[in-house]
């Protein structure tokens, strides 16, 4: 093979919604370039898992492949179990030269599938003014995730909504019904919920639970395969490119 293959890394869930919308979204990056060979896998719960398509790849002659981590912010499993389970497969497949892309956020194609899916939830330009938004991630202990969901938050509230704030799903206050009824409280006519995650499962379904059960005027859907969100996988994978024989690091 003398082009690389691009991994897509998922965490992988029992929610079947998930792993339909991971590879709903690796078609479409199929889709964007043709020829390039794309593959899926997953951290836990869904197969194939991120050795075996490895191994899978360097029987059938690969000798490069750039690993992209289906991640929103840099924490637990972009900076631990990513680069360990890619370690042990450049031990174990020393002829195959495997480099790891950066994680997809913050990107400015990020935030235009979020308004691509407020859009479609029913949000219009003229609404943002007296609107407010909560940007529901799934949350994380990390300090640099954190950071990143509240600098996404600022930025978002520089575009036309009358107020934004985060929320999170797991691991930190507010909840997403918290954040809907501070609005509320703080005055806001109409407030929007914007999940911050990729795919259907647990934590999306208990930030629309949260939505419903504070009365949110709009819950958007997950940003799933959206066509920007297919763009940003293609970019982090040419900003990850290197020759093959250079040296690879995660």
């Amino acid at each position: 093979m003398t082009h690389p293959a691009l991994l897509v890394i998922a965490h992988g869930s029992r929610d079947p919604r998930h792993a339909a919308t991971v590879h709903a979204l690796t078609e479409r990056v199929r889709a964007e370039r043709p020829g390039l060979r794309v593959e899926t896998a997953f951290l836990e719960f869904n197969a194939p898992s991120v050795p075996r398509v490895l191994e899978r790849l360097a029987a059938e002659g690969a000798d490069e492949v750039v690993a992209l981590p289906l991640l929103l912010t840099r924490a637990f499993h972009a900076k631990t179990d990513i680069p360990s389970v890619l370690r042990e497969a450049r031990a174990r497949l020393p002829r195959l030269h495997i480099g790891q892309a950066d994680v997809l956020g913050p990107s400015p194609l990020l935030n235009a599938t979020l308004g691509r899916r407020l859009r479609e939830a029913g949000v219009r330009p003229g609404d943002l003014p007296r609107t407010g938004l909560v940007l529901a991630s799934a949350g994380s202990t990390d300090p640099e995730a954190i950071a990143v969901i509240a600098e996404i938050a600022r930025e978002l509230r520089h575009t036309g909504w009358c107020a934004v704030r985060p929320a999170f799903a797991s691991a930190l206050l507010p909840r997403t019904e918290d954040a809907v009824r501070a609005l509320r409280a703080e005055g806001v006519d109409r407030v929007a919920v914007a999940p911050y995650v990729i795919a259907p499962g647990r934590l999306p379904d208990r930030i629309a639970a949260g939505a419903e059960a504070a009365g949110a005027d709009v819950l958007a859907d997950v940003l799933g395969p959206a066509p920007e969100l297919a763009r940003l996988l293609l970019n982090r994978f040419d900003e990850a490119r290197v020759p093959v024989g250079a040296s690879l690091s995660a």
